[in-house]
């Protein structure tokens, strides 16, 4: 080692630095503002006191030797030169180059799935405590080395039952405040560490690493400032989701300033919530390594319900159950399904007092991954029901809340009301009447039509017919889906158009503007729905038809159901293709900025000259929606295949902006929760929309009390649950938020299905809502580790490693980090220093002992 590299390595010891290389550069610096801002200031005021030094030692004291005054003279200019310094406060800025010891950063899984008691077989138990430092022989938990267990542990590590097994976090205490060969420790030796805990949607935590009365420190760089003891305290289960791509989000912005070589994670990596763990993953930009907490398969069945929201009273319905298993190959198992009245008679019965309605009970014998089984369902009653699918549980099973599903549906005997305006017959309005007279949700009650070219005769003698496009509010207003057809501006009414835009933007109508090649949507440029429009429309276009062309899907056509014709892509292309070419469109002048094109023309543009022209367009207006058509030829798709893909497109299309919203009527008084699911212990938010006969705002003036009334019913078995008794009924003061819209907010904390009622002040009777409070969390829906997800994310960069917390000390070995080079600028003060002490005190005692050598005073 030379000369230089010596003093290198010597000056990054006296800053602290590890390992240092280079020195890359010095600049002193003046911080005192009188100096800083004019250091001629110093270098006069050192000139003028070393002359001052000179005068002194040259003129008072001519009788001493001319050597000794000399050396007085420069002591004492020094001197008084140091301390002038002293006082410009000067500093020194050092770049150095060094290796550090790599940072090595921990993540541990704090939430709700990490007290799951993993099923093990006894080889599997046995390996595992041996792993974490504990011993269960004899059915009391020791330490690796026959020590009984820390003391604030000892309560949870008490004698196991030959099946008993602690929780996941449980295992990662034990193996933190292992004594013997503890892995953080071993770590510590060749890392820095720091340690985190992801227990929240946001972000981590950080945990210390040691006690506050001892180092108080987050990251340590030497095994015996960690204290696994404390560090396990701090580890907890509570969380209630897992969102790993948002903590790896969180550290990936503290590594911007950390250096970070390598992260370790901990968890079961049950991701739940959140964005993608593998896009953070890639973002972190480090190598990272994955330990597998928790058992990797496990005994388990979890049921699920597929079945449509709205079923119609004495029609037959297909309920599907779907049954997903692990460990449970070839075994047979008996689902029932079974129907829960919410509210049978309408009257004040609690919720519990019924009794659930058997549909069928199958056997399944269980075969892959999942198995659909298929349950035909006749409603014989109306109303809200909850369909109950349910398996026994299976011996060896960790959780069996997943064993039980339910799903809310409503079975009505009433129908969805569609309005078609329309000038004159067309072949569109034609089968389109066709397909909703035979539609279940529809039929000849619920279709209604105003054509301006019909017969006053056949207005008034046919039901189906309306006399008028601007029908009473109360009328108008209990409609679900409105078609607009091919009209001149002429025949739309001011009412009519105002009374539309109102039914969209207000009460989450449906809206759906078919284009014909006889006036064009340019009709509607200046009347009030040009605004709900998806298309900015051009009232002096007109009709293309100078080529047939063939319509063209957008790629977000594949996220709309009424753009998927059949049973798949390939059937749906089959479809589409049906269609053959289309002979005519109603160009417009571009698509909204809010609306999505679904399908547009293969050659044509907007005015921009870029996009292609729109030909199918969806919006959301307030709180509807809108389609747009330009053109009215999709009754082509009935070409070789009859109504098959007709009705699918026009009855996707109707389900969509019809029971997105309260049907009919009961638009006018809508009852609803901020959610349909809630934990105990959350908040409530209750949203009335409320409005008079004619669907005007209702005020608080125009209420007795200035509130409205309702009640919150409890489930019947919730008496055990938050001191509230169970079945009966809370009283519930709602108070205006703003007209037509009144708010109220409750805590709630039993498990169960709870009802809200409110009563209406136009009709006197009741309209109520349910919402379910769950105890069963999200974190406990699957018993086993995502071995996959784990696997991935130790795939994601090179190097990275996965193993399960059974092999976890073979990771300290795996664990090979490389030192990375760091730039490091140090800011030194001088004037503070004890060398500039030393200095000063050093030049006083010379000068004083030079003057005693010669006798002066």
């Amino acid at each position: 080692m030379n000369v230089a590299q010596m003093f290198t390595d010597a000056f990054g010891r006296l800053l602290g630095l590890e390992e240092t290389q280079t020195i890359e550069g010095f600049e002193p610096v003046l911080a005192a503002p009188w100096a800083h801002d004019a250091p001629a200031w110093v270098l006069f005021g050192c000139i003028g006191l070393i002359a001052a030094a000179v005068v002194f030692y040259a003129r008072y004291q001519r009788h001493k030797p001319a050597g000794a005054r000399v050396v007085l003279a420069a002591c004492r200019a020094t001197v008084l030169c140091l301390l002038l310094l002293l006082l410009a406060e000067p500093i020194l800025t050092v770049t150095v180059t060094s290796q550090k010891r790599p940072a090595l950063w921990f993540l541990f899984d704090g939430t709700e799935s990490m007290s799951i008691a993993d099923e093990f077989s006894d080889q599997q138990r046995a390996k595992l405590a041996e792993a974490v430092g504990l011993d269960q022989h004899d059915g009391e938990a020791r330490t690796a080395n026959g020590e009984p267990a820390a003391s604030d542990t000892e309560a949870l590590l008490a004698p196991l039952s030959p099946r008993a097994s602690l929780g996941r976090i449980d295992y990662l205490k034990a193996l933190l405040q292992r004594s013997d060969g503890n892995l953080l420790q071993r770590l510590a030796a060749k890392y820095r560490l720091r340690a985190f805990l992801f227990d929240q949607l946001d972000g981590v935590r950080t945990l210390e690493l040691a006690p506050p009365g001892e180092a108080s420190r987050t990251d340590a760089e030497d095994g015996d400032e960690i204290d696994g003891d404390y560090l396990a305290e701090q580890l907890t289960a509570d969380g209630e989701v897992t969102a790993l791509g948002e903590a790896l989000d969180d550290l990936a912005r503290r590594h911007a300033t950390a250096n970070l070589a390598g992260l370790v994670i901990f968890s079961d990596f049950d991701q739940n919530s959140g964005q993608p763990a593998l896009a953070a993953a890639s973002r972190l930009g480090t190598t990272i390594y994955t330990v597998g907490v928790g058992a990797a398969a496990a005994v388990d069945i979890a049921v699920s319900i597929q079945s449509p929201l709205i079923l119609k009273k004495s029609e037959r319905a297909t309920i599907t159950v779907t049954l997903r298993q692990q460990g449970l190959e070839g075994e047979e198992v008996r689902v029932s399904l079974a129907a829960l009245p919410l509210d049978p008679s309408g009257d004040e019965t609690t919720l519990g007092a019924a009794e659930p309605l058997p549909i069928d009970e199958k056997p399944v014998m269980l075969s892959g991954a999942s198995v659909d089984v298929d349950f035909q369902y006749v409603p014989e009653q109306t109303g809200r029901f909850a369909l109950l699918a349910d398996v026994a549980p299976v011996m060896g099973e960790v959780i069996e809340e997943n064993n039980r599903a339910r799903r809310e549906v409503t079975v009505r005997d009433d129908f969805l009301r569609l309005l078609y305006v329309e000038y004159e017959p067309t072949w569109e309005w034609r089968f389109v009447k066709e397909v909703f007279h035979r539609d279940k949700l529809v039929g000849t009650e619920g279709f209604r039509t105003f054509l301006r070219s019909s017969d006053p005769r056949v207005r008034d003698t046919s039901a189906m017919f309306l006399p008028t496009m601007s029908p009473p509010r109360s009328e108008f207003f209990a409609h679900d889906v409105i078609f607009l057809g091919d009209l001149p501006a002429s025949a739309l009414s001011p009412r009519f158009c105002q009374m539309t835009e109102e039914f969209v933007r207000n009460f989450g109508g449906g809206l759906v503007v078919v284009s014909g090649p006889r006036f064009g949507p340019g009709q509607l440029a200046d009347t009030p729905l040009a605004r709900l429009l998806p298309v900015k429309v051009d009232p002096a276009a007109r009709v293309f038809d100078r080529q047939p062309f063939r319509l063209k899907l957008t790629a977000h056509a594949a996220q709309y159901d009424f753009m998927q014709l059949g049973s798949d892509e390939r059937e749906s292309r089959k479809a589409w293709d049906n269609l053959g070419l289309l002979p005519w469109y109603q160009p417009v002048e571009r698509l909204h900025p809010l609306a999505t094109a679904l399908a547009e023309h293969p050659t044509r543009t907007c005015v921009d000259g870029k996009t292609r022209q729109p030909l199918i367009a969806v919006r959301r207006y307030g709180r509807g929606e809108v389609i747009y058509l330009g053109f009215n030829e999709t009754w082509r798709l009935r070409r070789q295949y009859g109504e098959l893909y007709y009705r699918q497109f026009w009855g996707q299309m109707i389900h969509r902006l019809g029971l997105s919203h309260a049907l009919g009527s009961q638009k006018r008084f809508v009852v609803q929760t901020d959610r349909r699911r809630y934990q105990a212990d959350d908040q409530v938010l209750l949203t009335v929309e409320a409005c008079n006969a004619d669907f005007e705002p209702l005020g608080e003036e125009d209420l007795p009390d200035r509130r409205l009334q309702g009640e919150l019913v409890l489930p019947s078995d919730s008496s055990a649950s938050g001191g509230q008794p169970g079945g009966e009924a809370q009283r519930l003061s709602i108070s205006q938020l703003r007209k037509g819209v009144f708010e109220a907010r409750f805590p709630v904390f039993a498990a169960g299905e709870h009802r809200v009622r409110v009563r209406d002040p136009i009709t006197g009777k009741p309209v109520e809502t349910t919402f379910k409070v769950t105890s069963v969390a999200v974190e406990r829906q699957n018993a086993v580790r995502n071995v996959a997800l784990q696997q991935q994310i130790a795939d994601v960069h090179a190097g990275g490693r996965s193993c399960g917390l059974a092999d976890v000390n073979e990771l300290a070995e795996r664990i090979q980090l490389t030192p990375k080079t760091e730039t490091t600028v140090e800011i030194i003060t001088l004037w503070n220093t004890w060398l500039c002490f030393a200095c000063v005190v050093g030049l006083l005692l010379v000068e004083w002992l030079v003057r005693k050598w010669v006798n002066l005073p």
